[in-house]
């Protein structure tokens, strides 16, 4: 472990990187505070131009676009009791009253300070566990991996809201778009339909930009507030507030634990965490502190697990490959386009670059304080832009940056293709994040489900026979049960309430 700091040390320690981290916590601050946006969408608008650097530099771009993104909503919700993300939703509970008391200085600061010391607890756990992971996994062969990636499409079940089966559709659809292109066993091109541009398969960009930023900002052009301008007052928290944080440490150290592991859950995400972690501090609150009505506990314990979160999802996501949330996924897909690999061969392979990233997300929270002390005034003021400047900007960049990955028209085509199938899911309420990470996933799991037929001469004993691989089937056999017990569940639940409904009325 330390000897991969050491050696990632050396990529980190320049102008550049240092820059880059700067400027993209800066940026996902922006989008965090704007309604709307948050990390994902930052981390999707910025994919193209990051992809140009380094590996290193580009995650260390992306990774502090989603540090800050993690915990930019808040701002929104203290100030507006608007979230910029659902993240921070459990933040306005105290945030905003806290605000509507005068402090709302105090309640941007405190979430600042805890969100960045909840950051740096969820590094601590990707430098300890990530490696021992990842080690544990470089035996893995192609049956192995092929149970890794259906434990990963298992994780559709938790990102698909209320309804599983509209998330299990997306997945699949998300599937069949990874089997177009040029096969890698027979070189035979599938479902290109004669179109050389569709040899190579769709672009991950194109594909998330259209699917997530397209079609978010024409849900918002139809909106009747485009000419409204928001209405806040100015905010200058101080550095001071961290000692409010610090004094509140079992909180701190309970909420960022809450965080960090739930975010190592494929498919868990931020809000669970931050929700979960807020229920556990009210519940171990005194009554004095009132939580719901301004109390620092509850800010705290809400933004130290948000961004807790982010440092647990990069666990399985570097160490195995599968995605902890849909930024995470959007960062596989970016770690493929720059020729790194993530699993056990990236730390094997690129040592330098793990340790380069474990430097640059501890970098990245240890500046989200600074930061974002200091700049918190100029949020204040992105704030107050109009929807009707901030979309065609939006909008101009998606463009352009989609453009620059491949100087491909066809790449613009399939974005707004794909913002208009966005459009359609929307409207019937199909979530997004399961297509992308069965596209991401797709390739992983036919590849190696087809190296495992050609070792076992075209039988299925083998994954049976390696003890790894039979666990994990285990698992997923076990996982799947769940999630049909849960779901059915959850339909009989509604029906027994409608039925009570009807009879009521």
């Amino acid at each position: 472990m330390f000897d991969m700091l050491f050696d990632g040390l050396g990529l980190v320690m320049s102008f550049s990187t240092i820059a880059l981290v700067g400027a993209g916590l800066i940026v996902g601050l922006v989008v965090g505070a704007l309604p709307g946006l948050g990390p994902l969408m930052g981390i999707i608008l910025l994919l193209p131009y990051a992809i140009t650097f380094a590996p290193v530099q580009a995650m260390g771009f992306l990774i502090a676009i989603y540090v800050g993104g993690s915990c930019g909503g808040a701002i929104s919700a203290i100030l507006l009791r608007i979230p910029g993300t659902p993240l921070a939703a459990a933040t306005l509970f105290d945030g905003y009253p806290m605000a509507q008391k005068g402090r709302a200085a105090d309640a941007i600061g405190i979430a600042i300070a805890a969100s960045a010391l909840g950051g740096i607890f969820g590094g601590l756990i990707l430098i300890l566990f990530s490696p021992s992971l990842a080690a544990f996994a470089a035996g893995f062969g192609p049956p192995e991996y092929a149970m890794l990636a259906i434990t990963g499409l298992t994780s559709i079940a938790a990102v698909s809201g209320q309804s599983t089966l509209k998330g299990l559709i997306a997945g699949t659809a998300g599937l069949l778009l990874a089997t177009v292109g040029t096969d890698e066993f027979t070189a035979a091109e599938r479902f290109t339909f004669g179109l050389f541009d569709l040899s190579n398969g769709f672009s991950i960009v194109a594909i998330v930009v259209g699917l997530f930023a397209i079609s978010e900002m024409s849900c918002l052009l139809s909106g009747d507030d485009l000419l409204e301008r928001p209405k806040l007052s100015g905010a200058r928290p101080s550095f001071s507030t961290v000692l409010l944080v610090v004094k509140r440490w079992p909180n701190l150290l309970r909420s960022s634990t809450i965080g960090a592991c739930v975010g190592a859950l494929p498919g868990a995400g931020g809000v669970i965490s931050s929700f979960t972690a807020y229920a556990v501090a009210k519940t171990f609150a005194r009554r004095d502190e009132g939580f719901g009505d301004g109390a620092e506990g509850g800010i705290v314990a809400a933004e130290s697990a948000n961004n807790a979160t982010a440092g647990g999802a990069l666990v399985p996501t570097l160490a195995l490959g599968i995605p902890g949330d849909a930024a995470t996924a959007v960062l596989i897909g970016a770690l493929l386009i720059l020729g790194v690999f993530p699993g056990p061969t990236l730390f094997a392979q690129h040592s330098d670059v793990v340790g380069g990233i474990f430097l640059v997300y501890m970098l990245a929270n240890v500046a989200l304080f600074v930061i974002g002390i200091l700049a918190t005034p100029l949020f204040v003021y992105v704030l107050r832009l109009r929807k009707v400047i901030l979309i065609p900007t939006v909008l101009l960049m998606c463009a352009i940056g989609t453009y620059a990955v491949g100087s491909s028209v066809f790449d613009l085509w399939v974005m707004f293709g794909f913002g208009l199938v966005g459009l359609v899911m929307r409207a019937a309420d199909y979530p997004l994040a399961p297509l992308v990470i069965g596209v991401i996933l797709g390739p992983l799991l036919e590849n190696n489900v087809r190296r495992t037929l050609l070792l076992s001469h075209d039988g299925l004993q083998l994954f049976v026979e390696r003890p790894v691989s039979a666990v994990l089937l285990f698992i997923n056999v076990a996982l799947l049960l769940c999630i049909v017990f849960f779901t059915l569940r959850r339909l009989m639940t509604d029906r027994v309430r409608e039925d009570v409904c009807e009879d009521g009325a």
